[in-house]
């Protein structure tokens, strides 16, 4: 597979729990990361949800639980072992119907050997699971079901309202919340950094990223400075809830991952950023032949060719050699 690369773009990516594996992809793939955290995950300190979710599954009276992020079935375990240890949670987990949206809840229900009856397709959204349980539902019937939903964060009252329109009961059980981070310093340098014009990518992995981003550059008033610069910044998305964050921000996204992987998420910003910071940047020619055969070379080496000037008609190219780093070892497993 033919690998291009950055080229030495700047690259800003909000990650915060992996922060340094992306700074890693990025830089494998020729760019120049700039990572500013954006999120922190604070449990709840008294988690009644928690405690009365067990409760009631040990009283029999739950039919379904949807796992929404692999963190929050970690989360809720230790939430309730106080009163209910790994094993019992795990044994009452596998009498009832266990929905995981995606790999990430699954991997972690899996470590504690809880079976999962139903797993959501990508890319792994609400509207996804909502479209799952319709094509299941004679094997997975809503109508009159209990229904326990971890939330992740936030609440979602668009999937909410989607389960109770089809006749279930639902009871929602946040286990952590979303803050922005103690030290918010990185992520107001990537604002001011933004609207600089220093920076040439963004990396998005989730809606709250943005969230945040805006939220800070609001507490330095300059929420419609980042919006305009944003303009002229390449916007990869790693699916489409996050693609709907940001356009409901008045932005464009010009790049969403086919998978919802954070290691696809590097890998296809790095082949197609370059030529479109060009595009955003009113940098490149206005003849429609180099374009090509630019694309036409990448796909015939590991070698990402790309434009320094042009002399008449013809472009003078130059070969920047990059690693062939695989997607395996770029964490295309992310989820």
């Amino acid at each position: 597979m033919p690998m291009c690369n950055f080229n030495g773009l700047r690259v800003l990516a909000l990650e915060s729990r992996r922060a340094v594996e992306i700074a890693r992809l990025i830089t494998n793939c020729g760019g120049e990361p700039l990572v500013a955290p954006s999120v922190r995950e604070i449990s709840l300190e008294s988690n009644q949800e928690a405690l009365e979710f067990v409760h009631r599954l040990s009283g029999g009276d739950v039919d379904i639980v949807i796992f929404m992020t692999g963190e929050g079935v970690r989360a809720l375990a230790r939430a309730v072992e106080s009163i209910c240890p790994r094993e019992q949670l795990a044994s009452l987990l596998n009498k009832v119907t266990v929905v995981a949206r995606g790999p990430k809840p699954v991997a972690a229900l899996r470590e504690m050997a809880v079976r999962v009856s139903l797993l959501v397709p990508e890319p792994n959204t609400w509207r996804d699971l909502l479209s799952v349980l319709d094509e299941k539902k004679d094997e997975f019937p809503l109508q009159g079901r209990r229904v326990t939903m971890q939330q992740y964060g936030i609440s979602n009252p668009e999937l909410c309202a989607g389960l109770e329109e089809r006749g279930a009961t639902v009871t929602p059980v946040c286990v952590y919340e979303w803050a922005l981070p103690e030290d918010t310093g990185p992520l107001q340098a990537a604002v001011t950094s933004i609207i600089r014009g220093e920076v040439h990518v963004v990396l998005v992995t989730s809606s709250v990223q943005i969230r945040h981003l805006f939220q800070v550059a609001e507490s330095i008033t300059s929420q419609n400075a980042l919006r305009e610069a944003l303009a002229r910044v390449v916007i990869a998305s790693i699916g489409p809830l996050t693609s709907e964050e940001l356009h409901s921000r008045g932005l464009n996204v010009d790049i969403e991952c086919t998978h919802p992987k954070m290691g696809f998420l590097v890998q296809e910003a790095a082949e197609k950023s370059w030529h479109l910071v060009q595009l955003k940047r009113g940098a490149l020619p206005d003849d429609d032949f180099w374009p090509a055969w630019h694309w036409l070379r990448a796909c015939r080496t590991n070698s990402c060719w790309h434009r320094t000037h042009r002399t008449g008609s013809e472009p003078l190219l130059f070969q920047t050699r990059t690693r062939n780093t695989t997607l395996r070892q770029a964490g295309h497993n992310n989820q």
